[in-house]
């Protein structure tokens, strides 16, 4: 099993940066570009959304950035093409995972897909409507097969006794979504303390990573003041929308949220 994600976690102590890109955006060939400027700046785990044309829990940002990797031309072929050799120097060290929805995986074929990932060095997965019921039954196997973590959502909504069966079921971290809205919406962060304090004293078997919402400096500190660490993805994916440079709109936007 690859553990460079709990690795790095554990290695962190804290405040782990997990940063949400599109593949093919801002551009069809962006990603190692992208990777390279985050990884410059301090992000410690890259989430490498996989465009898909029903994205359900995305909010608008997310999905305009999904419309125009689609017509950027971006596939799950072409990603793992651009993706064959970024664990060379400099990239070796990131934890990188890939996101995305079950249909195009389907498509794609499954086995293939966990296959092909492993082998261009993904670290996990995060597919949000993958159930667990089909996740222990069937997909699970498969993926624990070629080593890959896989990471489960839970909301304020999730009963503890699921928060635990997830918790197990998971690798690499819990993704702890701040609301049951989608990404992006701007949520008044000091709702979710009471289910932030709920996680951390559950003491959970893996670490926690939350996300939704993270968008500027004091909601990066305050979701890691309960969590392991946070994952950004709107709030970066806007920094993008606009820039001419990605290295230096990278290095802008993460330097605002880390001080450095």
């Amino acid at each position: 099993m690859n553990n460079r994600i709990a690795e790095i976690i554990a290695k962190k102590k804290g405040n782990v940066m997990n940063v949400y890109c599109t593949a093919g955006y801002p551009q069809l060939n962006s990603i190692l570009e992208v990777m390279k400027a985050l990884q410059e700046n301090r992000a410690d785990i890259i989430e490498i959304g996989m465009p898909y044309s029903d994205p359900l829990a995305d909010g608008p940002v997310i999905q305009n950035s999904s419309s125009v990797a689609l017509a950027n031309g971006m596939t799950i072929a072409k990603l793992f093409e651009q993706l064959k050799d970024f664990r060379k120097p400099p990239l070796g060290g990131l934890g990188v995972l890939l996101m995305g929805y079950m249909n195009p995986v389907l498509q794609y074929g499954f086995e293939k897909f966990c296959q092909e990932a492993a082998e261009v060095g993904v670290d996990g997965l995060i597919i949000p409507d993958l159930p667990e019921y089909e996740f222990e039954t069937e997909y699970g196997p498969i993926i624990k097969k070629h080593g890959l973590d896989f990471i489960f959502l839970v909301t304020p909504e999730t009963s503890e006794e699921r928060i635990r069966k997830l918790d197990q079921l998971s690798s690499g971290f819990l993704y702890a979504v701040s609301s049951s809205s989608t990404t992006g919406v701007d949520n008044n962060m000091s709702h979710v303390i009471d289910y932030l304090q709920r996680l951390k004293e559950m003491h959970l078997q893996n670490p926690v990573l939350v996300g939704f919402g993270i968008k500027d400096r004091a909601s990066f500190e305050m979701a890691c003041s309960y969590a392991d660490g946070a994952i950004i993805g709107s709030a970066y994916i806007k920094a993008l929308e606009q820039a001419r440079d990605v290295k230096a709109a990278t290095k802008s936007f993460l330097s605002s949220i880390n001080g450095r």
